[in-house]
Parts: C-alpha cells; sequence; structure tokens
C-alpha cells in the first residue's frame, strides 16, 4: 500500500487516508490543498533532466499523482491510475490484459456501457465474453475457457443490486490462472474492498461516489500488486485517456468526504427502502442489507435502491416523471437524489439481449439530503 505522504504512517483509518493520502502540505508555499497543475509540459535541467520525474502531462500531472497515490491507500492496493472515464479505464484494462482471442467472463446483470463495450467494441478487435449470474458460482465455473484471461465482476450490481462473493469468485478465478477484476463503483473503498478480498484489480467510475458532487467524469483502476500494475501503466500512456489535472484535483477533493457523505447515503436509503417495502404499489425492492455475503464483505449497503412497480413499465415511467425532489436524470452517487429507468435510460444498450432489464424497474440514486423529505417525495410520486 502507498504509504500516507508527509505522515508517518501510524494512522492509517480511512477518512485519514481520504485526506492526507498524497497530499502533503505544498513544500514551496505550505498549501494545504494540492495544487492544480496545469501545464502540459515541463522544463528539462538539460537533456533527459526530469524535475521530480515529470515530462508531459499524458505521461504524469503532479495533480494526477496525488489523486492516484490516494486511490491506492484508500483501497488498500499497491498502485492507482486516474483515467478520463470509467469505460477509459475498463477499455485499457482489457487491452492490457487481454489479446484478441482471448475470453473473459462478465456479470449477467452488468452496466449497460460495459456490456457495449464487450459486444460492440471489444468483440470486433477478438475479445470473447460470456455473460453469467455470478451470484451462481456453478455458473462462473462454467463459463471459464481455456483462454480465459478475467473474470469481470460489479457487487452490488447495477442496477438489480446483486451481491457477488468475492473471495468465492477469487478462488474460481485463480484456480483458472485468471485474474479477478471488481467494478466497485456502487459500494465505494468506504463500504468495500475487494483487494483484501481476494480481487486483483478494482475499477471505479470517480464520476460517482468517489468524485460525489455531479461536475466530473473520471475513472480509476487499483491493483494489489506491482506486477499487474506494469501492463496497466504503458497501455494508460500509451492509449492516452488519462484524467485531466481539474477533473483530477475534482475527485481528489471528493475523496476528502467520502466517508461522512457515504453514512448519509446509506441513512437515507435504507429508509426509503424500508418505505419502498411496504407501499402496495410496489411489487419488489432491490437493496442488499439483508443479504448474507453483503453482510460478510460489506460495511453498509450504499445509497442506491431499485424498485418494481405493479402495473408495467407505464406506471414505472410514471412514478419517473412524478418526482420533485428526486430529478429524472442519469449517473448516480452526487450528493442530490436521482430517479432514472434504466431499461429506456442507462441500460437501453442492453435492450433485445440476454441482459436486459424489466420495464417495469425504477433505480434511485439517494443523495444526502433530509430523509423525511425524500421519502414524502417519493410517496406523493408512488400516490395510493
Amino acid at each position: 500500500m502507498n504509504e500516507l505522504a508527509g505522515h508517518d504512517g501510524a494512522h492509517d483509518g480511512f477518512e485519514t487516508l481520504a485526506i492526507h493520502a498524497g497530499q502533503a502540505p505544498d513544500a514551496e508555499t505550505g498549501a494545504v490543498v494540492v495544487p492544480l497543475h496545469l501545464t502540459s509540459t515541463y522544463a528539462q535541467d538539460g537533456v533527459g533532466g526530469l524535475r521530480g520525474g515529470y515530462e508531459y502531462s499524458r505521461s504524469g500531472n503532479p495533480t494526477r499523482t496525488a489523486l492516484e497515490t490516494c486511490l491506492a491507500a484508500i483501497e488498500h492496493g499497491a498502485r492507482g491510475f486516474a483515467f478520463a472515464s470509467g469505460l477509459a479505464a475498463e477499455d485499457t484494462l482489457l487491452r492490457a490484459i487481454c489479446s484478441p482471442g482471448d475470453h473473459v467472463v462478465i456479470p449477467g446483470d452488468a452496466y449497460g456501457g460495459t456490456y457495449r463495450l464487450f459486444a460492440q467494441v471489444l468483440e470486433r478487435w477478438g475479445l470473447q465474453y460470456t455473460a453469467v449470474q455470478q451470484q451462481d458460482l456453478d455458473a462462473v465455473r462454467g463459463a471459464i475457457r481455456d483462454r480465459t484471461k478475467i473474470v469481470w465482476c460489479e457487487t452490488p450490481t447495477n442496477p438489480l443490486l446483486g451481491i457477488v462473493d468475492i473471495g468465492a469468485v477469487a478462488s474460481i478465478a485463480h484456480a483458472a490462472d485468471a485474474i479477478l477484476v471488481v467494478d466497485n463503483t456502487f459500494a465505494s473503498p468506504y463500504l468495500q474492498r475487494p483487494l483484501a478480498l481476494g480481487a486483483d484489480v478494482v475499477m471505479h467510475s470517480s464520476t460517482k461516489y468517489l468524485g460525489g458532487h455531479s461536475d466530473v467524469v473520471g475513472g480509476a483502476l487499483i491493483t494489489r500488486d506491482e506486477l499487474l500494475a506494469e501492463p496497466i501503466a504503458f497501455h494508460h500512456n500509451a492509449m492516452g485517456a488519462v484524467a485531466g489535472p481539474f477533473d483530477s484535483w475534482l475527485v481528489l477533493r471528493g475523496i476528502k468526504t467520502l466517508g461522512v457523505r457515504m453514512d448519509r447515503h446509506c441513512d437515507n436509503a435504507e429508509r426509503v427502502a424500508a418505505m419502498l417495502r411496504r407501499h402496495d404499489r410496489v411489487s419488489e425492492v432491490y437493496y442488499p442489507d439483508t443479504h448474507p455475503v453483503a453482510a460478510k464483505q460489506m460495511h453498509r449497503y450504499g445509497g442506491m435502491v431499485s424498485f418494481r412497480l405493479h402495473g408495467g413499465e407505464a406506471n414505472a415511467l410514471d412514478v419517473c416523471g412524478r418526482t420533485r425532489l428526486f430529478t429524472l436524470a442519469e449517473s448516480l452517487g452526487g450528493v442530490e437524489s436521482l430517479i432514472e429507468h434504466p431499461a429506456r435510460m442507462t441500460h437501453a444498450s442492453v435492450a433485445g439481449s440476454p441482459l436486459e432489464v424489466p420495464g417495469d424497474l425504477v433505480r434511485l440514486s439517494v443523495g444526502i439530503e433530509t430523509g423525511a423529505d425524500l421519502l414524502a417525495d417519493l410517496e406523493q410520486a408512488l400516490g395510493s
């Protein structure tokens, strides 16, 4: 794990790492906030005489370095990488680890953008994939092939909040000489640390809870060891989908308050899930607070809640259009509450595929507003 920059390492609680890792006061001015290095290139002291190892900001930028150090620290990993988006992180990782003809096992209810990347981009490049419900460990074993390089996991999944046993799937992947990659976007490092459970790489859309304020797009990879970091580092620079300095600065700022925000997201989501379970119009609620595997590998259960409605898609669309505090919008993980219809919005790309989501499904990103106000908004939107 990366050490705290400017600290003796005696304190390594999550909030301490989030605020201090990679973020020592500026040596020249004493500024307590990491400077924003808006530069593309760096003066050299003679040919090859690099100051601090920086030559060009695609290859490295001090603001991005601070974020990458912090990411590695809060996930308890060896090395972190910051990208221009979550999908850029996914694409770079897959091309760094796999070759044409290789195979990946993906979730049977994967995020729509992940499925689109496999089905419409990387399959043309020659990467094969099999989608299975990874809660079924026998199905994961059965999907493994001779050329399986990666088992790609989401837990909780998007949008059905399915829970996958990270340790068990890691054992299956490693027995086949494959690596386990876990998309930890929904949980965040505050609620779940996949590397400690056996995963080899953690991926984030840092647009979501890490940034936390709906004002930045970014992605991240964190590796458990330096061996995997090497090919990722090469492709990070060679492919070039790196996080810019201002985006890095915004994500770093967001991480400082991640712990306190996630506690409030969880408080509100637990109340929303309980209310929805009692409502006559709701046929099913997806929130993992009663799942035994979630209880084993998560600190709490997150701010995402999905639910299905009696009466089909028309009723789901009606509820999405009636909320006042819950804004109808894609994305998630910001301080404000959002509502969306996955089948027509975030997961439209899986329509007609085995990963198609139900038309009567509604997904909530429960924010940090006053909990009673959120409950009242949903109650009026649902009606009687």
